[in-house]
């Protein structure tokens, strides 16, 4: 089955712009996947929740977060103002440039997200997954897909991915490599300016 979450950019895909103090990361979002974090992000977007939020928590080689406004890691809620459940589907993973919703555990999605920045797939979880094998969700196109693009492949099933970036991983990259104190909170803040829905 074809991995759609790389195809290239349609007249129909839903579309928005994160624009940060570091520059814009551009994203293509998923309704049909992950209709409820999909909406959730839109109406936060289009109620300006997201301005002036700061990137709390960015690990290099892993992944950037940020939607929460208190700045905390222990913040934001959903539009619906309690968590809304998780959305997985077999063929849209945390693969590098996925736009996945951080949790406290199962069907706990509020207003954090992250974007995956690890940029590559190293041999041992290569093997991983061939051991878990297609009944456990690994058929050999995915493993593949990881071994060409990176990702995190242990945080499917565990959090929604609800878009990917398509434009401007290299300010992913940016925001991962600045330094961090404390609980990985970059010592510089780095903020979410707006989002564009296009």
């Amino acid at each position: 089955m074809t991995l759609h979450q790389f195809d290239e950019l349609k007249k129909s895909d839903v579309l928005a712009n994160i624009n940060t103090t570091k520059g814009t990361i551009k994203v293509k979002l998923f309704p049909n996947i992950a209709p409820l974090a999909v909406e959730n992000f839109l109406t936060l977007a289009k109620n300006g929740y997201y301005d002036n939020v700061i990137f709390h928590r960015v690990i290099n080689d892993f992944m950037i977060q940020t939607g929460d406004p208190e700045g905390t890691g222990m913040g934001g809620n959903s539009i619906w103002n309690k968590p809304f459940k998780d959305e997985f589907d077999l063929y849209y993973r945390n693969f590098r440039g996925a736009l996945s919703m951080a949790n406290a555990g199962p069907n706990t999605n509020g207003s954090q997200f992250f974007i995956v920045q690890k940029n590559n797939t190293e041999p041992k979880f290569i093997e991983q997954m061939r051991e878990m094998g297609e009944e456990n969700g690994y058929p050999e196109n995915i493993i593949d897909a990881y071994e060409k693009f990176g990702g995190t492949f242990w945080l499917d099933f565990k959090h929604t991915v609800f878009g990917h970036v398509y434009s401007g991983m290299d300010i992913v990259d940016e925001i991962a490599t600045t330094r961090v104190g404390i609980n990985d909170k970059p010592i510089e803040e780095i903020k979410i300016n707006d989002i564009e829905i296009l």
